[in-house]
């Protein structure tokens, strides 16, 4: 598979590896090639080559040299820089890097290795379950041409570029197509031709799924309302702060009123199940969907449709407080902007994708429930009637609930609960833990409360 020709990552040079993020983000050794990777084949080290690894061992990774070539090469450029070196390296043979961790006392997903070349460097790391770095190979001034091996590397690395930057769709990475910050890189990622025929295979896949799966779903909507309001909740559509943009904002809301006008009134009776995709349907923008903000390489962008992981979220949030059955759910970020006010578990993190990063639940009551919706005054309005009430009510407690940065990065830490009390007694009758929270942070680090930063 071409996946284990692909680099962990891509640079220009060893002198543009940051090498304290390296260390930030848990590695902890660096092995480096020598020739055409840190100086031109043959030669010795240069007083700048010194000087880099003696800062890359300054910002507490240990090195290592590994080399194809003879002892003596290896050690006169070695000289001044006293680090840890493999000659004779038989590369693509991971046995070397098998010796070279034990040597570090290190394990695979600390080390990190960074070479010129596809076919013996990144190809050895990868069989080795080690990350590698690839670095433009030194090419002396008064070599006019290369040879057939760097011209395929050429074409690999240019693949690996397309496919690297291809993977945004919807809220969230499709499930099952893994980037290449992994070892393993799936059909999907070979190229944006493959990643489209394993979305188009996802989609497919949930449809025949749903067609064969023996689910009833819900189709029925009515204007008329259930009497019983099991459980309701509110959301500002439009958030406003510093690095919000507000165009965003605004088509986010337009997206979230087109959605829920789908879904506003439906009835789900006993035994039928809601989908969220199966009601609202696909998101173009023939339909009025327009560009709102979407996580892609785990960053916030612009991208069609964004913001109804919101509406999903609200949903989510009144499922979560009523005996129904919550039977598909997706997270992500639950810290993607500062809490408005009064910190509201499950204030965000579900996930929706379609057609096949789905929200679902299950009626498992005797009785009908309601969804309804409207958007007015700026706020998402939700609620979950019935035709009469249910013997308990629900709540959501959250614990342990601060903030804490791990290698560099913030991430909203705690534990949410959700509590059935019986009405009759108040007493909680039932426990139950819904999500081990561990989100990162996606807004500026400077709005968290400084008082909840451990």
């Amino acid at each position: 598979m071409l996946s284990r020709f692909f680099p962990y990552e891509y640079a220009e040079s060893v002198f543009a590896v940051d090498y304290e993020k390296l260390y930030k983000i848990g590695f902890r050794g660096v092995i480096f090639d020598i020739d055409n990777t840190l100086v031109h084949h043959g030669e010795p080290s240069t007083p700048e080559i010194d000087a880099l690894l003696h800062n890359v061992q300054a910002a507490g990774l240990k090195t290592l040299l590994l080399s194809d070539n003879t002892r003596k090469r290896v050690e006169m450029f070695n000289k001044n820089i006293n680090s840890l070196y493999i000659d004779s390296a038989n590369k693509p043979d991971p046995a070397c890097l098998t010796k070279a961790l034990k040597m570090l006392g290190l394990k695979h997903g600390q080390v990190v290795y960074i070479g010129d070349q596809i076919f013996t460097d990144v190809l050895c790391a990868n069989r080795a379950g080690i990350k590698s770095i690839l670095v433009k190979f030194i090419q002396s001034p008064d070599e006019m041409r290369i040879g057939v091996r760097r011209y395929a590397e050429y074409a690999l690395l240019a693949l690996w570029r397309r496919t690297k930057y291809s993977h945004r769709i919807g809220d969230i990475y499709a499930e099952g197509c893994g980037s290449f910050w992994s070892r393993d890189v799936l059909f999907c990622n070979i190229s944006p031709a493959t990643y489209a025929i394993s979305e188009t295979k996802e989609k497919l896949k949930r449809i025949v799924g749903d067609m064969t799966g023996g689910e009833i779903f819900s189709r029925t909507r009515t204007k008329k309302r259930l009497r019983n309001i099991v459980s309701e909740h509110s959301s500002h559509l439009i958030k406003r702060g510093k690095g919000i943009d507000p165009v965003l904002q605004e088509n986010k809301a337009v997206n979230i009123a087109l959605a829920s006008s789908k879904i506003d009134g439906m009835i789900i009776r006993p035994g039928e199940v809601f989908s969220f995709w199966r009601t609202v349907g696909s998101i173009t923008e023939k339909k009025g969907y327009k560009a709102g903000r979407i996580i892609s390489d785990n960053k916030l962008t612009p991208g069609l449709g964004g913001g109804l992981c919101n509406l999903a979220n609200t949903i989510h949030l009144l499922i979560l407080h009523s005996p129904l059955e919550v039977t598909e759910f997706h997270s992500h970020s639950d810290a993607l902007a500062p809490d408005e006010g009064k910190r509201v578990p499950f204030s965000s993190g579900t996930s929706i994708c379609y057609n096949y990063i789905d929200y679902r639940f299950r009626n498992n009551t005797d009785q009908d429930v309601q969804l309804c919706l409207r958007c007015e005054n700026e706020k998402l309005v939700g609620e979950l009637r019935s035709k009469k009430p249910f013997p308990c009510r629900y709540e959501l407690v959250e614990e342990d609930h601060h903030f804490s940065k791990e290698n560099g990065i913030f991430y909203r830490i705690s534990k949410i609960y959700k509590l059935t009390i019986d009405k009759a007694t108040n007493e909680v009758v039932k426990k139950e833990l819904v999500r081990d929270n561990h989100s990162e942070v996606m807004f500026d680090y400077d709005l968290i409360p400084k008082e909840l930063i451990r």
